[in-house]
């Protein structure tokens, strides 16, 4: 157990519309139009949903925080700054990544369309979020798509063989669309767990996994306060030099082919924004001399599940198939909110000029 709990707390359970509405709520009262505030509340619930809770809306406190930086810029739009036909430079100018990833999406899938394929690089988008719901649309169009990212100038990983926080988590992910079937999605960070995972531990009382924390002086540890209090310590990159390799390449990708940034001792954030740039290639699988790919990938999925199950294995998951199954129990029995997360969550919204009585009205859906 950790320092900062002495019991671990029960989670309230909410339903999704109902959630979904308190947090667009919540941005129309921080003065979001209703488009901005529905897409920002589309894709925090979305990743709730999908049991990615370090990517929903217990991201709300940091946005606006974010906010009152004057660094998160409401109601802005993707600007398209170079148009090279198949390659586009998107501007995000610190606006709602919700918005900016899911505009620069929009203008992706129409060029990779028309010309078979499309690179877009999107720069200095506040915090995208769940780099999987970008993935899912771009499938939902019938295309494939793989996404490098960076978390700009906010390092909090440790390199391979280093004793201090100098990589973002900077994810990676891809996707694959199957007509008539769900998509195959592949989205993890570079880290060995997310940030916001160790955020949701911090706040239920709950140790991190074995392997994913050092200390300030480079020990192991299972404590998540060292990413919260000082003095801090650092997550480690997944699978050793392969988790840092590809880490490094989406730090480059993403932020300095796109013609944003990357993190060195010159760009540290000292506010609270998080600062997303994004590589996106999106191909129209059309384009490609390939009749029987839809064949082989259902195929090749179908020879792995097929395999033996290992001992204290219930079934073997396809890419994007665990987020499914959690999406279809939450969509049923309501979305999970640890009571430290509902608090910073109502505090936040009192925070953005919500009155005490309508914030009041929303925990009383709590169950």
């Amino acid at each position: 157990m950790t320092d900062n709990a002495t019991a671990q707390p029960a989670s309230f359970r909410i339903p999704a519309d109902q959630l979904h509405a308190y947090v667009k709520a919540i941005w129309e009262q921080a003065g979001s139009t209703p488009r901005e505030a529905e897409l920002v509340a589309d894709h925090l619930v979305a990743a709730n949903l999908t049991g990615h809770d370090s990517h929903g809306v217990g991201m709300i406190p940091r946005y606006v925080a974010s906010l009152a930086d004057a660094q998160l810029q409401l109601n802005l739009h993707a600007e398209v700054v170079k148009d090279a036909g198949a390659v586009l430079t998107v501007e995000g100018g610190k606006g709602f990544g919700q918005v900016v990833a899911f505009e620069a999406m929009e203008q992706g899938i129409g060029r990779a369309k028309r010309l078979g394929i499309c690179a877009v690089g999107l720069r200095g988008a506040h915090h995208i979020g769940r780099i999987g719901h970008w993935a899912e649309q771009c499938a939902r169009a019938g295309l494939v798509s793989f996404h490098f990212v960076n978390v700009a100038g906010d390092p909090l990983v440790a390199p391979f063989g280093g004793a201090d926080r100098r990589i973002g988590t900077n994810p990676f992910c891809a996707a694959y669309p199957r007509p008539g079937k769900p998509p195959l999605v592949l989205d993890f960070a570079t880290s060995t767990v997310a940030y916001g995972k160790m955020r949701v531990a911090y706040n239920q009382g709950k140790h991190a996994p074995p392997g994913a924390l050092i200390d300030h002086e480079g020990f192991p540890t299972l404590e998540p306060k060292v990413m919260h209090e000082p003095p801090f310590g650092s997550l480690t990159p997944f699978g050793g030099h392969k988790g840092f390799g590809l880490a490094a390449m989406c730090e480059i990708f993403g932020g300095a082919l796109s013609g944003g940034f990357t993190t060195h001792a010159d760009t540290l954030g000292t506010t609270n924004a998080i600062i997303n740039c994004m590589l996106s290639v999106i191909i129209d699988p059309a384009a490609f001399d390939a009749p029987d790919a839809q064949a082989e990938a259902d195929a090749f999925i179908a020879w792995v599940k097929a395999s033996p199950l290992a001992a204290g294995t219930e079934r073997i998951y396809e890419p994007g198939e665990p987020e499914r199954v959690t999406r279809a129990q939450r969509e049923a029995e309501g979305i999970p909110v640890d009571p430290a997360t509902w608090t910073q969550i109502r505090e936040a919204a009192l925070a953005v000029g919500m009155s005490d009585e309508e914030a009041a009205r929303w925990s009383a859906l709590l169950r």
